[in-house]
């Protein structure tokens, strides 16, 4: 059965998307911590990120690097924080997340609630931060 993400990648849910290729997707998530918090994901379903190829594992690592970059571009914050944790759904994923110190990054805190008008905006600055890059 397709996970979520793999539903996301295939057109079957809408997202806020950043950017992506021929590999891997990014895409806003939508009960972020902060402003900016992004997912970025292999298209290929593997549950667990390291039983990613080597390849594909570099590959991921490399675009969610310059997912981060135009994160920081347009969001912010002193850095563009990174963890995976890959229990919530069974497709590897990585968060990107706009941090100003380390508590910015624990997921107990509330989630944001964003209009989907900011959502539009924030992941169009982001996208557009993207290709310049």
């Amino acid at each position: 059965m397709a996970t979520i993400f793999t539903k996301i990648i295939q057109g079957e849910i809408p997202t806020y998307k950043i950017a992506e290729d021929e590999h891997y997707y990014a895409f806003l998530d939508n009960s972020p911590l902060a402003k900016g918090h992004t997912l970025v994901i292999p298209k290929n379903e593997t549950d667990y990120i390291f039983d990613i190829e080597d390849a594909e594992y570099e590959g991921l690592f490399l675009f969610a690097k310059k997912v981060a970059k135009a994160i920081a571009k347009v969001i912010p914050c002193q850095k563009v924080g990174l963890t995976v944790i890959g229990l919530e759904v069974r497709h590897a994923h990585i968060h990107l997340i706009p941090i100003n110190s380390i508590y910015d990054m624990d997921f107990k805190q509330p989630k944001l609630t964003l209009k989907p008008e900011e959502f539009q905006h924030i992941a169009s600055d982001i996208s557009s931060a993207f290709d310049a890059l």
